[in-house]
């Protein structure tokens, strides 16, 4: 009948499949990922852009004479740079690093750079990497990024102990961009598992900025570590938001578009909650950070702000057809739209030249909504049966609720190490660093068999 009509059927279901993928994704902008999240705090996004620029750091090779130097160069440095180590000391197996000893914010960081595009070792970390190839801590990791948190911490465990303890007040806190945000992430995930390798330090001292980081994490773990890890987002990066394995991401490289165009076709046939079935699915880790400076129909860039939250559904789903996809990687992009968004949060009232004691119970605040929004996650979570996360939530909950009546210590009292208060503590700490440490060896043997890396991965550091 409607072929008698002259309608032409195939030809309008065909122009209706295409207008709604031109509705879902043509038209889907990066700002919708996190429209309905809520606004950082300032006192909670401060830090990223002091982490940008010591990740900035890390790619100049004379800090004297910098040549990627955010605006007034590097003062924030001066002497306290501990160690710099290129990739002749890391054998290309880790980006090069620097180890700084943040003495104004009370703060060791370790800043760990992105890719190198002329770096085959680096392409060999990313794409080191199978569905479901490594399991650690309840979930699953990516491998080759695994292999090189471990690596990482094995040679400076040392190094990162001696300051902790020489400093009991200080924060230990790793970041990274791209590469390094994804080695950051993973070896924060392992320090909290290992703590005897930085002398036992509580987990809340423990803390990771992930900058533009690739999917390193199986959902549960993402959830689970959204306490310390803090992923920065901006606008429509591309690689926190591609899940397809990363080998087809660089052999496509140089026709990214058309993978972009491909993943996008893909998504539109993908219920958005099937991912949850698999248990292997890598995401971008922790509680997420994202930048807006984009919105639909609005020309140019508009002041940026800063929206956060620990999501379950939508998590960077969506790739965003963008010009912007490639150029919102980048690390100086992200240090100057940070740096424009803690401006704007100081010009509508900061608070970070406060009084002490409003800033102290403000932290308190601030501490009781992100762990009811810790728990609020791990409970969502659960009612979608993501898989491995019912099993920790009970834990979790007890833990936090644990953590919330425990009251603020006195700077006397956090000099002290937690493990030093009592003998018994003492003697009971030392028996299960002992199969802790048997365990951690087990790791670097199933991650570096003997006849590989055995001249510079000892086996043993406790």
């Amino acid at each position: 009948m409607s072929a008698a009509l002259g309608i032409p059927i195939l030809e309008c279901v065909y122009f209706l499949g295409c207008a709604r993928w031109v509705c879902l994704h043509c038209l889907y902008t990066g700002a919708n990922d996190s429209k309905t999240w809520s606004l950082a705090h300032i006192e909670d996004f401060e830090p990223v852009p002091l982490m940008c620029q010591l990740v900035l750091a890390v790619y100049e090779e004379d800090l004297a004479n910098p040549e990627w130097a955010p605006p007034g160069g590097y003062h924030i440095l001066g002497n306290n740079v501990v160690k710099k180590v290129d990739y002749e000391d890391t054998c290309g197996i880790v980006p090069p690093y620097i180890i700084y000893a943040d003495h104004e914010h009370k703060d060791i960081v370790l800043a760990i750079r992105g890719l190198h595009l002329a770096r085959e070792s680096d392409y060999s970390t990313l794409l080191n990497n199978k569905l479901g190839k490594q399991m650690f801590d309840g979930g699953y990791v990516h491998h080759g990024l695994l292999k090189a948190a471990a690596w990482l911490l094995n040679k400076e465990a040392e190094t990162l102990r001696n300051l902790v303890t020489k400093y009991p007040t200080y924060s230990l806190t790793l970041t990274g961009h791209s590469l390094g945000a994804g080695v950051a992430s993973l070896a924060v995930v392992v320090l909290t598992k290992f703590r005897f390798l930085v002398a036992n330090i509580p987990r809340t001292r423990i803390r990771c900025y992930a900058i533009a980081p690739a999917r390193c994490m199986s959902l549960n773990l993402a959830v689970e570590y959204s306490d310390i890890i803090n992923s920065i987002v901006l606008q429509d990066d591309f690689l926190p938001r591609i899940a397809t394995p990363l080998e087809d991401v660089f052999s496509h490289i140089f026709c990214l578009p058309c993978l972009l165009c491909f993943r996008c076709l893909r998504d539109i046939c993908v219920h958005e909650r099937n991912p949850f079935k698999d248990p292997r699915r890598l995401y971008a880790p922790g509680r997420l950070y994202h930048i807006v400076e984009r919105k639909l129909c609005r020309c140019g860039r508009y002041p940026p702000e800063v929206r956060t939250h620990i999501p379950i559904e939508g998590r960077f789903e969506h790739v965003i057809l963008s010009c912007n996809a490639t150029t919102d990687h980048s690390i100086i992009s992200i240090e100057r739209e940070s740096a424009r968004a803690i401006e704007l949060m100081l010009e509508r009232g900061g608070v970070l030249d406060a009084p002490a004691s409003q800033r102290m119970e403000r932290q308190r605040i601030l501490a009781k909504e992100h762990e009811e929004e810790y728990k609020a996650a791990f409970k969502r979570a659960r009612s979608l049966n993501v898989a491995s996360v019912s099993l920790q939530a009970d834990e979790h909950e007890g833990y936090l609720d644990s953590q919330i009546e425990e009251p603020l210590l006195s700077d006397q009292q956090k000099s002290i190490p937690s493990y030093l208060q009592t003998a018994e503590n003492a003697a009971g700490l030392e028996i299960n660093n002992q199969a802790i440490s048997r365990e951690w060896n087990d790791l670097l043997k199933q991650l570096f068999p003997k006849d590989k890396f055995q001249s510079h991965i000892p086996l043993s550091l406790y």
